[in-house]
């Protein structure tokens, strides 16, 4: 099923956690087939399992709370962290000497967006696998409360990316949402009343994709396709010459400044939009440079078109500005005053799909913004790779899927890759809560300093 909606509908239904021990048995069996036969993934490696493995034998024994706060750059992060939990962590646990009831779990959030687009069937297994579902860009109080209590109270620990969406980038991460760091005071605050002593740990996670072997080759191939989709001339190269990152840096830097004057335009004339300024441009020696103004420029005019629409103020970072239009098309499309449909006049219905399609519509823009958030014109100069180059490219091939409304795009797998998982050091809620409990004011800075301490640890696992 397609994120594209053309239907008013009613509020989305809260997926409650059902967990079944039987279906997780059976998913932690799998899994390791699952990851070789349907990702790219052929090898997961992690350091400092050893770490997780006491988290578990002291969550076990009543002593901690913990969370996962795990770094999310692709859609396969997920099976990264359960081949962790199932395969990694038990297999040090015994090399250690430490003893752990089985199964080693998560219990996870997930966005409630998902099954809009992966289908029903994600919410489901979700759901079984003790996920809890929170709807970005509102305060949902539902979520909100589902989650805190499997926090304080859950049976396994908790799992969650506070990047709230993947970026595609191994290498950069999105500014981090504060949700975790509140999530962790709730619970320290719930163990308090309770008149219990688990300390509350939130745990950073790093993930990191690189290559088996460098799929140059693949990538020039899916760089013609590019530029055969967006009307430049295929620039395949002579037989002869190897693909490389010298051959095919000046293609994508040309491609990516094709495109970039092609939605310029498409905004200038339809939708009256004020770009970078051509001379202030000019002016920039740098291709990369002027590159990351243009597209800075051209995101921000294209959420003002869907912020337009919904009545928004532009203010915040663009993920914050892209979660709020994203709520407020969903509040057009899931409404309230349709949870008795049947009782509307065909009228109504009528008028509630259209509204739903110009919402659907609106939010394409917010879209487009939302895959090139983390991308900057520096990103492979800065440190030429084969995976930031493939990275690179990837987004612009999903911006051009977007474009042409490809609704069954799949994002193409280049070559064979392997995951790198590092464990950071627990950060500590419990040292943090004598701040957090004082004021309203000591509270939400006690938020604001975790969220900036999470961020950086978290960075420090991906360079």
């Amino acid at each position: 099923m397609s994120d594209v909606i053309y239907q008013a509908q009613p509020p989305l239904e809260f997926i409650q956690p059902a967990f079944n021990p039987l279906f997780l048995r059976v998913v932690q069996t799998v899994l390791p087939s699952w990851i070789q036969w349907q990702t790219a993934i052929s090898h997961i490696e992690a350091d400092n399992v050893e770490i997780l493995a006491d988290l578990y034998r002291e969550f076990q024994e009543g002593k901690v709370r913990f969370l996962l706060a795990f770094r999310h750059p692709k859609t396969d992060d997920p099976f990264c962290l359960g081949y962790l939990l199932s395969q990694l962590v038990p297999k040090v646990a015994r090399e250690q000497g430490i003893t752990l009831q089985s199964p080693i779990h998560a219990h996870f959030i997930y966005d409630r967006g998902i099954p809009l687009w992966a289908g029903e069937y994600a919410g489901w297994v979700a759901s079984r696998l003790g996920g809890t579902p929170i709807q970005r860009g509102k305060a949902d109080w539902t979520g909100l409360r589902s989650a805190r209590d499997l926090f304080a109270n859950g049976r396994f620990p908790m799992a969650a990316a506070p990047e709230g969406a993947t970026n595609g980038l191994s290498e950069i991460m999105s500014p981090l949402e504060p949700g975790i760091a509140q999530l962790g005071f709730w619970c320290a605050e719930d163990l308090q009343k309770a008149g219990r002593s688990e300390r509350v740990l939130i745990v950073p996670v790093g993930l990191k994709y690189s290559y088996t072997a460098a799929p140059w080759s693949a990538i020039a191939q899916l760089l013609s396709e590019l530029e055969a989709a967006s009307g430049l001339p295929v620039n395949a190269g002579r037989k002869d010459n190897i693909a490389s990152m010298e051959l095919l840096y000046p293609r994508l830097l040309a491609l990516a400044e094709h495109l970039l004057s092609l939605m310029e335009q498409f905004y200038t004339r339809f939708y009256h939009q004020k770009l970078a300024d051509a001379q202030t441009v000019s002016e920039i020696k740098d291709r990369n440079e002027a590159l990351a103004l243009r597209l800075q420029a051209l995101l921000n005019a294209a959420l003002q078109i869907s912020e337009q629409y919904f009545n928004l103020q532009a203010k915040g970072t663009l993920t914050d500005r892209c979660r709020r239009v994203e709520q407020a098309g969903w509040n057009y499309i899931f409404r309230e005053d349709f949870k008795d449909i049947k009782k509307l006049s065909s009228v109504e219905v009528a008028l509630g799909d259209r509204i739903a399609e110009e919402a659907t519509a609106r939010m394409w823009h917010m879209r487009l913004v939302e895959s090139f958030v983390a991308v900057s014109g520096n990103y492979i100069k800065a440190k030429p790779s084969v995976e930031r180059f493939a990275e690179t490219t990837l987004i612009l091939s999903q911006m051009i899927a977007k474009i042409k409304g490809d609704k069954s795009f799949q994002r193409p797998q280049l070559g064979k890759q392997k995951v790198k998982i590092t464990i950071g050091q627990p950060l500590s809620i419990s040292e943090h809560y004598s701040a957090y409990k004082e004021s309203r004011a000591g509270a939400k800075q006690a938020v604001a300093d975790f969220t900036n301490d999470l961020q950086q640890a978290m960075q420090s696992l991906i360079l």
